[in-house]
């Protein structure tokens, strides 16, 4: 079981952007006291550099499980900027020691698609035609080259709010591409899918799982209001685990049944609002790990 910084509100959108973003060694210190064994990596730097990430990540006995990395793959003409940041990425990768570490390879282009979160599963007018797919693909097999190179295996995050967000999409990337999949619990509730039948139907292909929970009510509200992503961070549309709307319960009943070995890293993206808000951040975490050990056995 692995936890990451954006549950403790330190990701790309907050990190040197917001006053109230935690410090990365209370992060850790939160992680290892809830029970968490790894973390995902948070923005580069953010934990630290080549020359201490090592220690930072020892001085907590956890394992770097992951790292986030946005790549523009249905734009060519920004490859070459965004595989020599995730070439620095893997930097830190290596720096951290070990291989088990995923590139969380992600949809890094879609500007226009962040104005529409949550509509790809109804509204298929708002993804790429033949020509985007593939050239995605073909980006795809670059970064996936990259990591390999590298000695890294990678995963591919859908993401809401991005050109792969919905089923549809999710299958869409499996079919042009041989990289592995996160399934991630809460992105895909937002992106009209259900994560026990992802489960299911993708299994084979699925190397790496992120966990979280979702409030539909505040996702409905983020829809019908035309909000953006950020925003939906803002109010809260992913929530503690047992509390929202995913059938986690089921979730977990099929995950125990599957041949799956991997990490499960629990995610709830927040966006700090008050200093209060990273002590809280800290309790849910705890509650999390709880939730786990009870419902899951993990």
């Amino acid at each position: 079981m692995a936890n990451a910084p954006c549950s403790y509100g330190a990701f790309e959108i907050t990190v040197g952007v917001l006053p109230d973003v935690p410090e990365a060694e209370s992060v850790l210190s939160a992680i290892a006291s809830a029970g968490y064994e790894g973390t995902e990596l948070g923005p580069p730097g953010y934990l630290g550099d080549r020359l201490t990430l090592r220690k930072h990540l020892d001085e907590h006995e956890l394992a770097l499980v992951g790292g986030y990395i946005p790549i523009r793959f249905s734009e060519p003409e920004h490859w070459t900027e965004d595989l020599a940041a995730m070439d620095a990425t893997l930097d830190l990768f290596a720096a951290a020691g070990g291989t088990e570490a995923k590139p969380v390879l992600a949809d890094g282009g879609s500007a226009e698609r962040i104005r529409f979160a949550g509509r790809a599963a109804a509204d298929r007018s708002i993804g790429l035609d033949e020509a985007g797919w593939t050239r995605f693909a073909e980006g795809v097999a670059q970064a996936c080259e990259l990591a390999r190179r590298r000695g890294f295996e990678p995963t591919f995050h859908h993401h809401t709010a991005t050109f792969v967000e919905a089923p549809w999409e999710i299958e869409r990337v499996l079919e042009l591409t041989d990289v592995g999949l996160l399934l991630d619990t809460g992105h895909l509730r937002l992106g009209g899918g259900d994560p026990t039948t992802g489960l299911r139907d993708w299994g084979s292909r699925i190397n790496h799982i992120h966990i979280k929970d979702v409030h539909d009510e505040i996702l409905a509200g983020v829809i019908a209001d035309r909000a953006d992503m950020p925003e939906a961070w803002r109010r809260g549309v992913f929530c503690e685990l047992g509390t929202g709307d995913v059938d986690l319960d089921s979730f977990f009943a099929e995950l125990s049944r599957s041949d799956y070995s991997g990490w499960l890293v629990v995610e709830q993206d927040m966006v700090p609002q008050s200093p209060r808000d990273a002590a809280d951040a800290e309790a849910s975490q705890v509650r999390n790990r709880a939730w786990l050990a009870e419902h899951a056995g993990l």
